[in-house]
């Protein structure tokens, strides 16, 4: 149990310190409490201004809700941090 703990941690952390990651992740968990999520997907899936990989990372984060919105609370919780 400790191991898959201190793998979440390290994902956080390495999200918190990419700038461009913590606003995607913040704009998604924003999106999914708003219930606009969905939406905003499927606009992601249909844009060929994005590049597959772009769009598959994007949905996988999208699908993840527990894990977007633990990220914005860790990111709202350590910004003094950093």
């Amino acid at each position: 149990m400790g191991g898959v703990w201190l793998q979440d941690i390290e994902s956080f952390e390495r999200v918190s310190q990419d700038a461009f990651a913590s606003r995607l992740v913040l704009r998604l968990a924003q999106l999914s409490r708003e219930g606009k999520l969905e939406p905003f997907v499927t606009e992601v899936v249909s844009s060929d201004e994005l590049d597959e990989d772009t769009r598959s990372a994007i949905t996988e984060l999208a699908e993840d809700e527990g894990f977007l919105l633990a990220m914005e609370d860790y990111l709202g919780r350590t910004a003094l941090q950093h």
